[in-house]
């Protein structure tokens, strides 16, 4: 796709109607592999799928650990989740490092909700 000063921001318009950060972020995830999560009342299960862009690539870690009760899945974007997985990860131990417990899962979800609006 041909860039320009219309791609520099999700809120400009191009001259054909266009919001083309919107658009590459919906490639993006249509690159990304599959990622399912399943629970039930005793465990939970994350399951990715692991595919390499080439022959001579090697496979990513789809699956990431963020505390001792909470894990992610990444479905898009290798680098962009790894970013949020370290911002989680930080989260988790500043709550566990001053109230001794650990971040309630509901929480962290919410504050990363706050975070990227």
């Amino acid at each position: 796709m041909f860039r320009n000063m219309y791609d520099t921001d999700v809120t400009v318009w191009s001259p054909e109607g266009r919001l083309l950060q919107v658009e590459y972020a919906m490639e993006s995830v249509k690159q990304g592999s599959a990622c399912i999560a399943l629970r039930s009342s005793t465990h939970s299960v994350i399951g990715a799928l692991k595919r390499s862009v080439s022959e001579l690539s090697a496979h990513q870690q789809k699956i990431l650990e963020i505390d001792d009760h909470l894990g992610i899945g990444i479905a898009g974007l290798t680098a962009d989740a790894r970013t949020l997985a370290k911002w989680m990860r930080n989260e988790c131990l500043n709550h566990k490092y001053v109230y001794g417990t650990a971040l309630p899962s509901g929480r962290l979800v919410t504050d990363l909700a706050d975070r990227h609006q």
